[in-house]
């Protein structure tokens, strides 16, 4: 008679072996690509409303994939950003092997290992919501759990936060409270980061020029999601950005 038991533990082993594996690096992934692009799959924004709400997880984070991203960002917050969890288990059932950047509001350690246990490369930690302490420990918790750390900056005061050892440093140009933009953000902030130090740029990145111009400034990366989702094919709207970004 078969040992239905031994066949659901030797599944779980499986699904744990899973769990366990290695997760591809965010920052390796950015020294290593010749655009930096992260790509992200953003259905909706509290200061502009929906921006895709179609748009699916099981289709659009593999078509970034195939049209040339580094690496992806997935909201997975749900009352303000229409996100889930779950959009980044669909994402990696459907084929993608990019890391993954888990974008949420973390506050807790919890929501680290919710991040790990759906299939994140890396968090992002955003300092404008975290004591120094606070943040210094979900590193530290982050990095036990074999996740990168994508550390978030605004201004000036909060660049000290580059000290407690994340992997990457990220220029947020859209001030959170205002959600106004400004790109100038970046450029005026880069020097004043650590000098070996990943720097990645957010938000507000919609020409190609800009890119370029940026990564001669010494970023490595350049998260995009608004510019490509309000697309009707976001995978071909990344495809030639990447095809104009290398001209």
């Amino acid at each position: 008679m078969k040992d239905i038991l031994q066949d659901i533990i030797a599944t779980k082993r499986t699904e744990v072996a899973t769990l366990c594996q290695p997760k591809p690096s965010l920052r390796q992934a950015l020294l290593e690509s010749e655009t930096g692009i992260i790509a992200e799959f953003k259905r909706r924004s509290p200061s502009k409303g929906w921006i895709n709400e179609a748009a699916r997880p099981d289709v659009v984070p593999l078509d970034y994939q195939r049209s040339g991203a580094a690496a992806l960002s997935i909201l997975t917050d749900h009352d303000y950003f229409g996100g889930s969890d779950q959009f980044v288990v669909e994402a990696r059932r459907s084929g993608v092997t990019l890391p993954i950047l888990y974008k949420n509001f973390v506050i807790d350690e919890v929501q680290l290992h919710q991040a790990l246990l759906c299939g994140a490369s890396a968090v992002l930690l955003i300092a404008a919501c975290l004591t120094r302490e606070r943040c210094r420990r979900l590193i530290t918790v982050a990095h036990g759990l074999g996740l990168e750390v994508l550390l978030e900056m605004h201004d000036e005061q909060e660049l000290e936060y580059a000290e407690l050892g994340p992997d990457l440093c990220g220029i947020n140009n859209r001030h959170l409270g205002s959600f106004h933009t400004e790109v100038e953000t970046s450029f005026r902030l880069a020097e004043r980061l650590p000098r070996d130090a990943v720097k990645v740029s957010e938000s507000g990145i919609s020409d190609p020029q800009t890119v370029r111009d940026l990564r001669a400034a010494g970023f490595r990366g350049f998260l995009i999601g608004e510019c490509f989702m309000r697309q009707p094919d976001p995978g071909l709207a990344l495809r030639e950005f990447v095809a104009e970004c290398r001209k």
